[in-house]
């Protein structure tokens, strides 16, 4: 068995190294459009694809590529790179807004150079995915450019907040703009470039909405679960930030005592807005009534929700290796929760 992707199960040798394949040829692409500029924009461009990655998108699109009658073609691997050239230019423009100083255990590009240089490395990669993507075809140019307004979107939408409509539906919202729609984009331009039918392109579109919300969900829930447990993961950085996710506002929600301390803790009592969680007795108090809470529940039993539409489509999909690979896939997405 073989692996390219935590919980990504690509069964046999042969199928495995037909995906290794086009990988490589992605990463290869990748490095080249990457490195077409001045010697300081190629070094700032190629920054964060050098410093590695899961390659998660382009993945995505080439085992939606064996849906269709021509999975190893050169459209199949020039649709992946221009989806992971717009994630990474995402990035670029996240460590900005963030302060981060670090990314995939580099020293990310605002803090080597500066702002305006990770700004504008983010936005070449921006430029060169679009002329990429022209050489597909006008059809493939529209996805990208509706790909980029979600993106955008959903970032404002998560800096506005959720106003006064439903806090969960924002939050959902946000995930799928930000994280959903880019990988929904992969299923759909790796079987619509393979050859699939229309039919096939719209389940594999659907399927990535779901498994990249789902995956936000469960990494949402491992960040308050893990206090308990042993992940890896340094729990309640997103209390940290002052973010609350699925599990804690579906707790915010409750009637009880516990609903009514995490309240306390999580919100600032002057404007109702969510407050960044500094001190460490707190985030560990927080945690561990989150554990507990109603909340944690709910948000498990929504990404269970979620990990039975994908099952249900995978069944209307033909079988075999690819499927087989998206329902592992499905299966650690709901069951790394713990």
């Amino acid at each position: 068995m073989k692996s390219t992707f935590a919980g990504l199960d690509l069964g046999t040798d042969e199928f495995a190294g037909q995906v290794q394949t086009s990988l490589a040829r992605v990463e290869d692409l990748l490095i080249a459009e990457l490195s077409s500029g001045d010697q300081i924009l190629t070094e700032a461009a190629t920054h964060l694809a050098k410093a590695g990655g899961k390659r998660f998108r382009p993945m995505f699109a080439i085992l939606a590529s064996h849906f269709g009658t021509d999975p190893g073609c050169d459209d199949v691997v020039t649709s992946a790179t221009v989806l992971e050239m717009t994630h990474l230019a995402t990035l670029y423009h996240d460590d900005v807004m963030d302060e981060a100083p670090l990314r995939r255990g580099a020293q990310s590009a605002n803090s080597r150079w500066s702002n305006s240089i990770a700004i504008l490395a983010g936005d070449f990669l921006f430029a060169r995915a679009s002329a990429l993507v022209s050489t597909l075809g006008p059809d493939a140019v529209r996805i990208i450019a509706d790909t980029f307004a979600e993106l955008v979107t959903g970032q404002m939408r998560e800096t506005v907040g959720p106003q006064d409509g439903d806090p969960v539906e924002h939050y959902l919202r946000v995930v799928w703009e930000k994280t959903g729609s880019l990988i929904a984009a992969a299923g759909r331009f790796g079987a619509m470039t393979a050859g699939a039918d229309e039919q096939t392109v719209k389940t594999l579109t659907r399927l990535g909405d779901i498994i990249g919300t789902a995956f936000q969900v469960s990494d949402d829930i491992i960040d308050i679960a893990s206090v308990t447990g042993d992940s890896g993961k340094t729990p309640g950085t997103d209390l940290r930030e002052g973010v609350h996710t699925l599990p804690v506002i579906y707790a915010l929600a409750g009637d009880g005592a516990d609903s009514a301390r995490i309240r306390e803790l999580l919100v600032d009592p002057a404007t109702g807005e969510p407050r960044a969680v500094t001190d460490d007795a707190e985030v560990d108090e927080a945690l561990h009534l989150l554990v507990a809470a109603d909340g944690m529940s709910a948000a498990r039993a929504r990404l269970q929700e979620m990990a039975d539409e994908a099952y249900g489509l995978l069944e209307t999909l033909p079988s075999g290796a690819a499927n087989d690979a998206f329902a592992s896939l499905v299966r650690y997405t709901a069951d790394r929760i713990g």
